[in-house]
């Protein structure tokens, strides 16, 4: 599979899809990368994720949950409990249940648009 005809990026992600062949190679573990394709032989080790999808997530989980409850505590205004019970499991499911498509997702963006590090040209 070449790259135009590759699949969108939230399908590849969620599949764990090579971004060269379209193959479900990307992963390893549940939000682990493989060292390399098995299929196309393309090197995922070059590829810096680093923390970036995981910190996205956290920002953006964090701001759902302090609005949710916001929310709750001005239209119901539940002792405190609640707020733990139901706040504390949803934003660490949710962070950790997207953790593989932002994974994902930022690796083949990476591959697509050629992204590397910053080198100076002299």
């Amino acid at each position: 599979m070449t790259d135009w005809q590759a699949p969108d990026t939230t399908q590849a992600s969620l599949k764990g899809l090579c971004p060269r062949c379209g193959a479900p190679t990307l992963f390893v573990g549940a939000v682990r990368f493989s060292d390399r394709c098995s299929t196309c032989d393309l090197d995922f080790t070059q590829f810096n994720v680093g923390d970036g999808p995981a910190a996205f997530l956290i920002m953006i989980v964090g701001a759902i949950v302090t609005l949710g409850a916001v929310l709750l505590e001005l239209s119901a205004a539940p002792p405190f409990w609640v707020h733990i019970l139901i706040w504390l499991p949803m934003t660490a499911g949710l962070t950790v249940g997207s953790l593989r498509l932002a994974k994902g997702a930022l690796l083949i963006l990476e591959y697509r648009n050629r992204a590397r590090e910053g080198r100076l040209v002299l």
